[in-house]
């Protein structure tokens, strides 16, 4: 134990009997366990904003619930194979103590009977990474670790899914969780996961960034079950990114930027046409600059992405000025054939 530091109790008893394992089974049935994390992901900073973040894709239901760990000016970690959760919340718990994150590494492994079976990696806040992989786990099965990254897999289709990780993200430059998407859609497009795919997920992690400042996640998304998990968590980060210009727009509508507000609308409606929210924005701003005939159209998409839409907008103040225009009272009465299309 490092000088001066205590584990908590807790942690203590855990990594002394660490991690109960589950009884040892080969390679070819690990494969036939629909809960076993074939898995490829990546670990990743971003030294500039202070983030951290981590993607993950699988042939197994739900991996973002159960590969990932990470605490926001603390850590990442990713546990897959026979991934044991435990090794997120302690290995936090030892980097916050002072450990680094190859001798956090080293002792949980060296606590746990089941470390052959298991695939591991720790990035912490300084950049420093630790990465496992254990000789029972099944192949093709490795890790790369980088300046600010580690990339891991197993049951792959062969080492290539994890360099063209590694190669995506040392090309790449923007925010931590599209370099991320982009980094296990090239994985996939290496060959991915030998198994197949079916979950995906992406969180980002940073002190004190959530709503009110009491959370740490920057971006938390998840597909639990999908044919194309990655196209469908791509359109997720879409959505999620067009709601946060909305919200951006609607910022800067109210401070009377109108032309700042209508370039972040109309970039909120081209990330994530089906938003019925970012048409609903820039209706708004087209309607304060007394744009009636784009802001109708705007408020059609709008109602028949979300036929909801037509209780809504006749209280919604930013649409006082069109509360009378015919068009407007056709649209939110249905009489307009566009509303009920879907």
């Amino acid at each position: 134990m490092k000088a001066g530091t205590l584990l908590s109790p807790i942690t203590a008893l855990v990594v002394v009997v660490l991690l109960p394992s589950w009884t040892a089974t080969d390679a070819s049935a690990q494969e036939a366990d629909p809960d076993y994390l074939a898995t490829y992901s990546i670990i990743a900073r971003d030294p500039g904003t202070g983030e951290l973040g981590m993607g993950v894709q699988s042939k197994a239901f739900a991996a973002g619930n159960r590969a990932m760990h990470a605490k926001g000016g603390v850590a990442v970690i990713a546990h897959q194979a026979s991934a044991n959760p435990m090794y997120g919340a302690i290995g936090v718990d030892l980097i916050e103590r002072g450990y680094s994150p190859q001798e956090a590494l080293d002792m949980m492994v060296a606590s746990d009977e089941g470390r052959d079976r298991r695939q591991v990696a720790i990035l912490d806040m300084e950049g420093r990474t630790a990465a496992w992989t254990g000789t029972g786990a099944s192949d093709w099965k490795g890790h790369r670790c980088g300046r600010d990254y580690c990339a891991q897999g197993n049951i792959l289709v062969g080492p290539e899914v994890v360099d063209a990780m590694a190669a995506s993200f040392e090309a790449s430059s923007g925010a931590l969780a599209e370099r991320l998407m982009d980094a296990l859609d090239a994985a996939e497009a290496a060959g991915g996961d030998a198994r197949g795919k079916q979950s995906g997920a992406i969180l980002v992690v940073a002190p004190r960034t959530g709503s009110g400042g009491f959370s740490d996640r920057v971006v938390d998304i998840r597909v639990d079950d999908h044919a194309r998990p990655l196209e469908e968590l791509r359109r997720v980060l879409n959505l999620f990114r067009s709601g946060q210009m909305v919200r951006n727009a609607n910022a800067s509508m109210a401070q009377g930027n109108l032309e700042e507000a209508l370039a972040t609308a109309t970039a909120a409606r081209d990330k994530s046409p089906e938003n019925d929210n970012a048409w609903v924005a820039l209706a708004a701003v087209q309607a304060r600059m007394g744009r009636d005939a784009d802001a109708l159209e705007s408020l059609r998409n709008a109602v028949e992405l979300n036929p909801g839409r037509m209780r809504t907008l006749p209280r919604d103040r930013n649409f006082e000025t069109l509360h009378e225009n015919p068009d407007f009272r056709r649209l939110v009465s249905a009489d307009d054939p566009r509303a009920n299309a879907r």
